[in-house]
């Protein structure tokens, strides 16, 4: 009789970790099977769920040794956008939940202080870690801490205006600060500009290495060390020749570049890093965006941000749409009206793919103009193209273009120079969440003087607006579309000009008014047949614009019409707001004009897929109707709602 074998089962080492103390009990030589578990724990979880994919892949050894080496979240890890933060997300006590990332209640695809006390710093857009990280380095300070304070910020990010601010304060300040310059060569799409070329003489530079002593250094003899002759002595670090990085001039000790994928490189760098304790630093790490999955690495553009997929193919889950997205009608209408003027040029601020600006730089590349991530200089740069007479198309995402408000102000529309603002991705977003939902553009838009701003209500009226705005040189001009694709009307093959400040009926009633401004008109027309069928005859109107208004139109409504709604999917103070002070300073209110506004909710929302969005909202067009019987104070409220409880 034969004694069977015993053999140990295999429990996987992430199945250990479910918080960075756990990972700190194993030993150096185990973090990388740590490291090969998680890349593929988050291919399955992202394979499932889709999300940010290639920028996890690259920081997955980076932040493996910052757990492992730093004491979080005593110490303090900020990740830049956050793109990156999923792998540090299944390490902080979320593997599971991360099974849900992205979907409405799963946990956010950004770091997020209300979500785990391992995101100290919540963020969504790009180049805020170093400002943030030193403010709590200072905070430390001041009240007699010691903990360590690390900011991850990408080379894309690094771009930004704001990390330099940050970069000069700190380099003044010369508080105790570590920076990771996490350098992929990557933003979303690839960065530009000189920085871009520094990054790489450094990186190309690093064979040339020597080595330091803390005692070197405070007698400013400093010098670049080879990361094999650091190990083993913990009275060396690296750091570079004065004057020899721009970082060096900052006021920060450089330290790099290291390979971001080498425990034997990143781990006693870190650790003497760490025990330094002495000023601001900045660790240059050099790692490859979707390493470890050779679809993301061959397409690292591609798969920043996926779909659900299949991991063995790398293949995409793809819809098919029964109508082009806007970004697509934007950026053909532009082709369209630059070969018929060649003062047209177009301005992205590090997102040519989408803002569909890829597109128009393979015509006219010459006329086509990335500036990374600065939407501040995209904006200030348009300016001044508008000055010399040329016809710039600045096209920005609306939760973006935030960051640029002193510049639409002080330098666009105070001279009133003729810079047009495309603005993308207006409205719910869906799963990116509040930090990325397009709010509030058309408030902050419309409170200055000369400004025009339109939005569209179709891939038709896209079309014509941006041709209306290539012919329109009395000053600023905007307009707005949403994410997604359009409503599937047919686009004419060149848009029609339209007059400024006004809108059109498309649809005739007699008892209730909908003015509609901008992508709540398809389902303003659906609620308006559900109306009809209860007997409530209504007109449907396409405002057009918020500015200038077209009082003609609302005076029109107003007087003949029970009720007017005034319906758009953006925050409180836009369009409704301005409807509202025009009719009170025109008398219409003085005959009690009855209104509604219907806008997004005023408070950032939460996660979840348009659609529920827009339900929960009272944006669609059930919520539309419900608004306007309540509104006419109807017995058929609750009738409405029984019926649509049983459909």
């Amino acid at each position: 009789m034969t004694t069977p074998t015993t053999i140990a089962k295999y429990t996987p080492l992430l199945d250990k970790i479910r918080f960075p103390t756990d990972l700190r009990l194993l030993k150096e030589d185990e973090l990388r099977s740590v490291a090969s578990e998680l890349r593929a724990d988050l291919l399955d979880i992202v394979s499932k769920t889709g999300g940010h994919l290639g920028a996890g892949l690259g920081v997955v050894e980076l932040t493996i040794a910052l757990h492992y080496v730093f004491d979080t979240p005593r110490d303090k890890l900020i990740w830049d956008v956050g793109h990156q933060s999923y792998p540090h997300k299944i390490l902080t006590g979320r593997r599971e939940r991360m099974r849900t990332v992205r979907l409405e209640g799963g946990p956010s695809g950004f770091a997020k202080r209300s979500e785990s006390d391992y995101d100290c710093f919540g963020a969504g857009h790009s180049s805020t870690s170093i400002s943030a990280g030193l403010g709590m380095a200072v905070a430390r300070d001041l009240v007699g801490g010691n903990n360590n304070v690390v900011a991850v910020i990408g080379d894309g990010a690094m771009s930004a205006g704001m990390a330099f601010e940050a970069m000069n304060n700190a380099g003044a300040l010369n508080s105790r600060l570590i920076v990771i310059l996490n350098d992929n060569d990557m933003s979303i799409s690839p960065p530009t500009g000189a920085l871009r070329n520094h990054l790489a003489q450094l990186a190309a530079a690093k064979a040339d290495v020597r080595v330091t002593s803390p005692k070197d250094r405070r007698d400013g003899l400093t010098m670049n060390a080879a990361p094999d002759s650091l190990r083993g002595s913990a009275d060396q670090a690296y750091t570079c020749v004065p004057d020899s990085t721009l970082f060096e001039k900052l006021g920060f000790r450089y330290v790099g570049p290291i390979d971001g994928h080498s425990f034997n490189e990143l781990l006693p760098t870190l650790k003497q890093v760490r025990d330094a304790r002495d000023g601001p630093v900045l660790i240059h790490v050099l790692t490859e965006k979707g390493k470890g999955y050779r679809p993301a690495e061959l397409s690292p553009d591609k798969f920043h941000g996926v779909s659900k997929f299949d991991v063995e193919t790398g293949e995409q889950a793809k819809s098919k749409p029964n109508a082009p997205s806007y970004t697509e009608v934007f950026a053909k209408s532009l082709i369209i009206e630059a070969h018929k003027d060649e003062r047209i040029v177009a301005v992205n601020a590090a997102m040519p793919n989408g803002t569909g600006l890829d597109l128009f730089g393979e015509v006219f590349p010459a006329r086509t103009f990335d500036v990374g991530i600065a939407e501040q200089h995209a904006v200030t740069f348009s300016a001044g193209l508008a000055a010399e007479g040329l016809r710039p198309f600045c096209a920005i995402y609306s939760t973006f273009l935030q960051r640029a408000y002193d510049q639409i102000v002080h330098d666009v529309a105070i001279q009133r120079l003729p810079v047009r603002f495309a603005i993308d991705r207006a409205g719910f977003v869906g799963p990116d969440g509040p930090t990325h939902a397009g709010s509030f553009d058309t408030v902050f838009l419309s409170a200055l003087p000369d400004m025009v701003v339109m939005a569209a209500s179709d891939e038709a009226e896209l079309r014509h607006m941006v041709r209306t705005a290539a012919d329109y040189d009395a000053g600023p001009i905007s307009f707005r579309y949403p994410r997604g694709n359009g409503v599937g009307v047919e686009v004419p093959d060149r848009g029609e000009l339209i007059p400024i400040g006004k809108g059109r009926v498309v649809r005739e009633g007699n008892s209730v008014a909908i003015l509609s401004f901008g992508s709540r008109l398809h389902d303003a027309l659906l609620a308006a047949a559900e109306l009809d069928e209860l007997g409530v005859s209504t007109t449907v109107a396409d405002a057009r614009f918020a500015k200038p208004l077209d009082m003609d139109l609302v005076s029109q409504l107003a007087y003949s019409h029970q009720l007017l709604v005034l319906l758009e999917e953006g925050a409180r103070g836009g369009f409704g707001a301005h409807v509202l002070e025009s009719i009170a300073r025109s008398g219409l209110l003085d005959r009690k004009v009855r209104v509604r506004c219907l806008t997004m909710p005023d408070r950032f929302v939460a996660q979840a897929t348009p659609d529920v969005l827009l339900r929960s909202s009272g944006l669609d067009n059930s919520g539309i109707v419900d608004a306007v019987l309540e509104a006419l104070g109807r017995d058929a409220v609750g009738a409405w709602r029984q019926r649509r409880a049983h459909q």
